[in-house]
């Protein structure tokens, strides 16, 4: 099976935030991570599976080794971090390895 067609979730660089997230309507997770993060490494797939189930949410992952200054315009000081931002505004924000169910709860709540 190719999962490549099913799985929704782009990775952007800083540069692109404003075009890709606070210009987007509706939804947009980001998910905050770093290639060497174990906690990051175990919420890849539940980030995943949200993107695919959710077709109205636009989900989208940042290398936060790569994007210190947006890390720290939202006061991210750990990874993984979830930021759920709501036509350009910031709406919620998760930190931590999160169950599918913690993450759709999240999603859903806002």
């Amino acid at each position: 099976m190719n999962t490549e067609t099913l799985i929704k979730v782009t990775e952007i660089s800083a540069e692109q935030f404003t075009q890709e997230v606070v210009q987007a309507e509706g939804k947009v997770l980001i998910d905050f991570y770093a290639p060497w993060c174990a906690p990051c490494k175990m919420l890849a797939p539940v980030v995943e599976q949200i993107a695919q189930e959710h077709a109205d949410i636009r989900v989208i992952k940042i290398n936060a080794d790569n994007s210190q200054a947006l890390m720290a315009k939202f006061g991210i000081r750990g990874i993984p971090t979830l930021l759920l931002m709501n036509n350009g505004e910031l709406v919620a924000t998760q930190v931590g390895a999160a169950s599918v169910s913690q993450v759709k709860q999240f999603v859903q709540k806002y």
